[in-house]
């Protein structure tokens, strides 16, 4: 295993069941799945037993919401065991005291918690939930009490994307140990948004804002995620500021120093155990029910494809800022089907393709 391509980070869908129903979510969020269950217990820990065997990843829970299923505990508990640093992904509806204490006990390192908009009216109505808004707020205090760090992830589309400021200063204001801002990625039920997505220029724009928030932010860890030519906006405004500043880094995060990352250092394995690129790119490299994670990881050859930048097309394949960046995959497959061509969201021109 080549240490460039090292798998740092890895996403677990273990419930395709939520009780929540999102906009934008990848995952189908069934509420009742008789037809397609859940994998059992047995089938976690050999899942946790072979990755362990090979690599030590961030190891994060997620669905659907993990906490729908009565065993997320016990699948947290075998992979601290093994030694996987284990966190959690959850929308925050259902925590509680109990909760939190579970979490504690099976050694969770840290929690993802969704908030998208910086009120109840924005909030549930992107997630489709009345109350989802004073959940979050009620998990946040939660692990406030408990000592329990917290990243706090916000999804925006053109319906939120006014409340994105607003919805950083409240991370801030809710203690959270970092911020990170997804930019969508059309697919699941996210397709149907694709009308919703922020313009390119917008896109660019917010981006600008985002470094300047985060040359200024002191405390905590902000993060714009999917949106990869932000690396190299960070590039360029180092050069107009003569040596930008010193980025911070979170312990249980992919480094932040590269814009698209999947199926390079990071991947998503879903609920029947296919294991993907990432959390947005619906193509599978492989099964861990059915081949070790050291294979897919190694000898996929979609993953080989991702990591061979010469054979990325477009204004990406021409780009001097290709190993920084690489433009979003996954959005380049929704939008034209070819998950090479250049990211579809970028209205930056590579040098040599001027005129």
């Amino acid at each position: 295993m080549g240490i460039e391509f090292e798998p740092k980070w890895l996403a677990w869908e273990i419930t395709r069941r939520c009780n929540l129903r999102c906009v934008h979510c990848r995952s189908s969020s069934e509420r009742v799945v008789d037809e397609h269950p859940d994998f059992s217990t047995e089938a976690g820990f050999r899942v946790l037993d072979d990755i362990s065997s090979y690599a030590r990843p961030v190891v994060v829970l997620s669905g659907g919401e993990p906490l729908v299923r009565g065993d997320v505990f016990d699948i947290a508990r075998r992979g601290t065991e093994l030694g996987l640093r284990m966190c959690l992904a959850t929308n925050g509806v259902l925590v509680d005291d109990g909760t939190c204490r579970e979490m504690k006990a099976s050694g969770i390192r840290i929690v993802s918690l969704s908030l998208d908009g910086s009120t109840a009216e924005v909030h549930d109505d992107f997630r489709c939930q009345e109350g989802a808004f004073e959940g979050t707020l009620r998990a946040a205090e939660l692990f406030r009490r408990h000592g329990i760090e917290f990243i706090v992830n916000s999804s925006f589309t053109k319906r939120n994307q006014a409340e994105i400021p607003r919805v950083y200063r409240l991370a801030r204001e809710l203690g959270a140990t970092a911020w990170y801002m997804f930019m969508i990625v059309p697919t699941g039920r996210g397709e149907e948004v694709m009308r919703e997505l922020i313009s390119k220029e917008d896109y660019e724009e917010i981006l600008q804002w985002h470094y300047r928030m985060e040359k200024e932010e002191e405390r905590m860890l902000v993060r714009p995620t999917c949106a990869p030519h932000y690396y190299r906006i960070v590039r360029q405004k180092a050069r107009e500021d003569g040596g930008g500043f010193k980025r911070r880094s979170l312990k249980f995060s992919t480094g932040g120093a590269k814009g698209c990352i999947a199926g390079q250092v990071i991947c998503l394995i879903d609920v029947d155990g296919n294991v993907l690129p990432c959390s947005y790119f619906p193509m599978p490299a492989g099964n861990i029910f059915r081949q070790s994670f050291k294979e897919i990881w190694e000898e996929s050859a979609l993953f080989r494809e991702l990591r061979d930048f010469k054979s990325y097309k477009g204004r990406c394949g021409s780009c001097e800022y290709i190993n920084v960046c690489g433009g979003c995959r996954a959005r380049a497959y929704a939008v034209s089907g070819d998950y090479l061509a250049e990211e579809p969201f970028c209205s930056y021109v590579p040098v040599k393709m001027r005129t």
